[in-house]
């Protein structure tokens, strides 16, 4: 595991880091306008951006499963069968109709939109706002669809971890 600020990172690649931006970084800024307008995950909410030579090419933002405004309030508030049962973060997400699938990731629905768009991922960035680290499953579509580097924003860990 890597570590930062002495919280350890549940799932990194092999020769992969998380790279940090600044809140006023103009592409966290972007990532952070697509996870307030466009997150429907009211427990994690999540935006990220593809980014390309310095344009933004691919935007996406977690989705809840659950679409009754209802039962997302009383899933964040009262009941996450993933939390009952202490199910570390990152893994068995169909466990919970509640909980995001990998899916429905920021991550991964940013770099599909990239790809809908046939736009030449390799060698892009992603840009995250909202959480602290990526699950192996979104980690390995970035990497099959050839992103360089991934950032999150400066103080990432303590400001968005659970």
């Amino acid at each position: 595991m890597v570590y930062i600020s002495s919280k350890p990172y549940p799932y990194m690649p092999q020769g992969k880091d998380i790279k940090y931006a600044p809140f006023n970084n103009e592409f966290m800024l972007e990532a952070m306008k697509v996870c307030k307008g466009d997150s429907t995950d009211t427990a994690h909410s999540t935006g990220a951006v593809v980014v390309k030579d310095g344009v933004v090419i691919g935007r996406g933002a977690n989705q809840s499963a659950l679409k009754n405004e209802t039962l997302k309030r009383w899933h964040k508030k009262y009941f996450c069968v993933r939390r009952l049962l202490n199910i570390p973060s990152g893994q068995k997400y169909w466990l919970c109709p509640g909980c995001a699938s990998f899916r429905h990731h920021a991550e991964a629905r940013a770099v599909l939109d990239a790809l809908r768009k046939n736009a030449a991922i390799s060698g892009a960035d992603l840009y995250m706002y909202g959480h602290w680290w990526c699950c192996k499953p979104c980690w390995d579509k970035m990497l099959s669809a050839g992103i360089r580097d991934v950032y999150l924003c400066e103080g990432a860990s303590e400001l968005f971890s659970r």
